[in-house]
């Protein structure tokens, strides 16, 4: 984390120390120097007059700063310094991640927002439905890296989720480099990453569409599923339960885990209280069922083969898959090939 060499609080305190009383407390209360920050409409109550009044108060205030010797005077080594810190940030970059990454304490954050807020280096820009506020110095790369961020959030499917790797990658590949200023690396896009409020990362580190379920997880089963996903093996309930509670910080009951999966069509039981993911290919219905259906494509079989077919779709025992073959209402065994096919 980068820190700023100056105290943000000494050069809020000095560069509003001329003006009048009641613009330095509006101002020190907008921006909550002195505590929390208050709105135009308390601030109008507690003197009574109109919001409106207030904020022509507060324009005002702000454009005596601006044009004060005090604030020439002590505000520009630290309006020099924060401007460095934002180009270091490829001239872009979240509000609150710049906060984050400039502010000795938490108590500086909004004197050192009243800093930028202030200066004319600084432009930022509201949060819409895209993107969290942000601040830039660069125009153009401001331009580029937004228009980026909305094509890479495009290009992702609705359920898709990638390594943090992959979607740097991605978005590295949307970037015209040729039309932004400075050099563009893999910790750069991390941080342009956070400016989109459509491209998110879940609990564990994976990244994809931020309304997505894979991402925004809602429940148990949002988060089995991720957890066996990454597995990539079927896994007892038991298992599911423990693991899904270990890396999401939470305690999971081991009964509300096995009643979450039999409800949901993501999972298939593929053995003794083992599930699968239905995309995995993993059969979900009872032995002889698969029998059953790989016989009618087959036709017929040999006891050998059909328990390999069957062992690669469900995690049963070999013994399981013989007994079910001795039924004879559904099977029928050809005494000379011993191939079994469906009875007719």
């Amino acid at each position: 984390m980068k820190i700023v060499s100056f105290n943000p609080k000494e050069v809020t305190e000095r560069i509003l120390v001329d003006l009048p009383d009641r613009s330095r407390d509006v101002i020190e209360k907008r921006y909550g120097l002195k505590g929390g920050s208050k709105t135009l409409e308390a601030i109008g109550n507690s003197y009574g007059i109109t919001r409106e009044r207030v904020r022509q108060i507060e324009n005002l205030a702000k454009q005596q700063i601006r044009e004060s010797e005090a604030f020439i005077a002590h505000a520009q080594h630290a309006v020099a310094e924060l401007e460095r810190s934002l180009d270091s940030l490829g001239g872009i970059a979240q509000e609150l991640h710049l906060l984050d990454t400039v502010s000795p304490d938490e108590n500086s954050e909004n004197h050192l927002y009243l800093l930028l807020d202030l200066a004319n280096p600084f432009v930022d820009m509201k949060e819409d439905d895209h993107f969290h506020k942000t601040w830039h110095t660069n125009h153009n790369n401001h331009k580029e890296i937004k228009q980026s961020l909305k094509h890479l959030y495009k290009d992702l499917d609705n359920n898709e989720i990638i390594s943090e790797d992959e979607i740097i990658s991605r978005f590295l590949d949307k970037i015209e480099h040729d039309r932004v200023e400075g050099q563009v690396n893999k910790d750069l896009a991390r941080r342009w990453l956070e400016i989109s409020k459509k491209i998110d990362k879940n609990a564990l580190g994976q990244w994809g569409r931020a309304d997505s379920s894979n991402i925004k997880t809602r429940g148990v089963r949002d988060m089995a599923y991720l957890v066996l996903r990454d597995a990539e093996v079927p896994m007892h309930f038991r298992e599911i339960a423990e693991l899904t509670g270990e890396r999401f910080g939470k305690r999971i009951n081991v009964a509300t885990m096995h009643n979450e999966l039999i409800k949901d069509e993501r999972f298939d039981l593929v053995g003794r209280g083992k599930y699968a993911l239905s995309e995995w290919g993993f059969y979900g219905g009872t032995v002889a069922e698969l029998v059953a259906e790989i016989l009618k494509k087959k036709k017929s079989m040999t006891e050998e083969d059909l328990i390999k077919a069957v062992l690669e779709r469900k995690m049963v025992k070999e013994s399981t898959i013989k007994i079910n073959l001795k039924n004879k209402k559904l099977f029928t065994q050809d005494k000379a090939t011993k191939k079994y096919s469906l009875k007719k």
